[in-house]
């Protein structure tokens, strides 16, 4: 691990310049898992807006249950709190592009404090040279008679060192100091954080996916590629990722299958675990 300067709630809040987001943060040395710990004070009727930060988590989460390496001092995990009223009509789309424009504002907070440039993997991986430097998992819940809440979680690979990874990850993750070989201040990238993202949902709130749907495509590396998409039933389809759908749904052209038979025309994959097949 890269020395790191420690995580401190008075050094990032003397830093934010977000409006709400990170008002109120809880800030713990470990947890189990921040999203755990998030859905807890959710259920007590935190108030909106709160942050919950780790230094390490023992249980850490990934997308598809998977877990996510966790360990104290290099990285970032944190879970933000949205109780935000919804009309009913545009929830679906609310919802489903949660996690794209958290990965959006992920990507442009890791480019605000480093050299570096990320594209985001549908739907929410981040990627430096198609390894992977960061993820998010968006949970959503209701506690009685409160309003319903989001969870955004959110984990970066900051300062980590290559030969730190467990082996099973070494060819496929990365961090920010792997990449540029300069230790990131993980107080500063939190608070860039919380104001990419703070913006990105006021936008998503007041005007939908209009523009925020274009700088997603920008930077999605998804949209031309080859790939393979696992299913959640474990169903598998090779095919061309020709874009994204309004509700956020990836829009595959699938290969025709050994026996010459046609798949639809397009598949519109709202849940799957994508793999980039390189050609």
């Amino acid at each position: 691990m890269q020395a790191s300067p420690p995580l401190s709630r008075d050094t990032i809040q003397s830093t934010l310049s977000s409006k709400w987001l990170g008002r109120r943060i809880e800030l713990f040395d470990s947890l189990p898992s921040t999203n755990r710990e998030a859905s807890r004070l959710a259920q007590a009727d935190v108030e909106h807006g709160t942050v919950v930060v780790a230094d390490s988590q023992t249980a850490g989460r990934g997308r598809l249950a998977r877990t996510w390496f966790s360990p104290g001092g290099a990285n970032l995990y944190c879970s933000v709190i949205l109780r935000m009223k919804r009309p009913a009509e545009g929830l679906t789309e609310w919802l489903s592009w949660l996690p794209l424009v958290s990965a959006l504002a992920a990507a442009e907070a890791i480019e605000a404090v480093s050299s570096l440039q990320v594209s985001v993997k549908w739907p929410n991986d981040l990627l430096i040279s198609e390894r992977k430097v960061g993820g998010i998992l968006c949970e959503s819940s209701s506690s009685a008679g409160a309003i319903p809440f989001q969870i955004i979680g959110i984990g970066l690979n900051v300062n980590v060192a290559q030969e730190d990874w467990p082996e099973e990850l070494r060819e496929s993750a990365t961090s920010i100091w792997h990449e540029q070989q300069r230790t990131v201040d993980r107080n500063r990238l939190l608070a860039q954080l919380l104001l990419e993202l703070e913006q990105c949902i006021d936008e998503l709130a007041a005007h939908g996916t209009s523009r925020l749907s274009l700088a997603y495509h920008q930077r999605c590396s998804t949209i031309g590629q080859k790939i393979k998409a696992t299913l959640a039933n474990g169903d598998q389809c090779l095919g061309q990722a020709e874009g994204i759908d309004q509700d956020g749904a990836l829009i595959v052209k699938p290969e025709k299958t050994q026996t010459g038979s046609k798949e639809p025309a397009t598949l519109h994959l709202r849940v799957a675990d994508i793999i980039h097949v390189r050609t």
